[in-house]
């Protein structure tokens, strides 16, 4: 699967009805570890079939990253049945995103 661009418009249904697990990574264009980690988030979407991966672009979607209380960027957090189970901050290698699910 490919990344989801997630927005108020799509969050719900997206996110929060998913019968699946979601890993949200909330970024932005001008933070060098959120472009740093986004590889990493690539390649989790595209070699993981049992959860989705979306992305929160914090500056177009500041509703959504106010929400959920995000104060530092690049933040992860995990979906399970529509709550916000687990979550990470900062760049982190494949393993400890992983570890997240």
């Amino acid at each position: 699967m490919s990344e989801i661009v997630l927005t108020g418009a799509n969050f719900k249904s997206e996110v929060l009805e998913s019968q699946i697990p979601v890993l949200v990574d909330f970024w932005a264009t001008w933070c060098p570890p959120c472009r740093a980690l986004a590889p990493v988030i690539e390649e989790i979407a595209k070699s993981r079939t049992d959860i989705k991966v979306g992305k929160v672009n914090v500056d177009e979607q500041p509703a959504l990253a106010a929400e959920y209380g995000i104060e530092a960027i690049p933040t992860l957090i995990v979906f399970k049945g529509g709550k916000a189970v687990n979550r990470g901050m900062g760049f982190m290698p494949r393993d400890q995103v992983e570890a997240l699910l």
